[in-house]
């Protein structure tokens, strides 16, 4: 199973991830994770990627890209991945699909969590004091749900017009939110199915 995890800051992807992830016995692949682990250790890449990820921008695609298609290729990939928070913009579509293409696959899937902007930021500012997240203030939560609504909210409607993407209600207790995502995929092959039947 190849899924693609999609929603706003806060809307409970990292969580989700993990349980839908582990169910379906393929990695949880987050780009957050993946950036924390290069500033972390202080790479070429890590430095560039936190002057961004500290105003609450967007790390440039050709950054995100490499770092992406690096993990993708990694053995553990090869029967399927679950994909949380990317793509965000629509050269990283683009990119994605090539990055497939190559491997001979393609996406079963795109669930999209959707929530109140009000709910969201409230969550973020509470995982700040939780977690002592430095970049989790309430100006770089609101910019970034402003940079979610205007770069990577119209990427739904692509995956939608493939026929990929469903719509789950993230509010409400993770196992309830679990619970709405795989009653969706339960239904995933037999869709695929359907759509590629002459």
């Amino acid at each position: 199973m190849r899924l693609l995890l999609m929603g706003p800051p806060g809307a409970g992807k990292g969580t989700q991830a993990a349980v839908i992830a582990e169910r379906f016995a393929v990695p949880a692949i987050s780009t957050g994770d993946i950036f924390r682990a290069h500033v972390a250790q202080q790479t070429e890449l890590g430095l560039a990627a936190q002057t961004y990820m500290d105003a609450g921008e967007y790390v440039p695609d050709e950054i995100t890209n490499a770092m992406v298609a690096d993990r993708l290729a990694g053995g553990d990939c090869a029967d399927g991945f679950l994909l949380d928070g990317y793509p965000r913009t629509p050269q990283q579509v683009d990119e994605l699909d090539g990055i497939l293409e190559l491997a001979g696959a393609g996406l079963d899937a795109v669930v999209l969590l959707e929530a109140d902007t009000g709910e969201l930021v409230g969550r973020l500012l509470a995982r700040s004091r939780e977690q002592g997240r430095a970049d989790d203030t309430e100006p770089v939560i609101r910019r970034r749900l402003e940079v979610y609504a205007a770069e990577t909210g119209p990427l739904a409607d692509r995956y939608a017009e493939r026929g990929l993407l469903t719509t789950v209600d993230g509010l409400g207790p993770v196992e309830e939110v679990t619970d709405r995502i795989l009653a969706v995929l339960s239904s995933v092959p037999a869709q695929r199915a359907a759509t590629s039947a002459p």
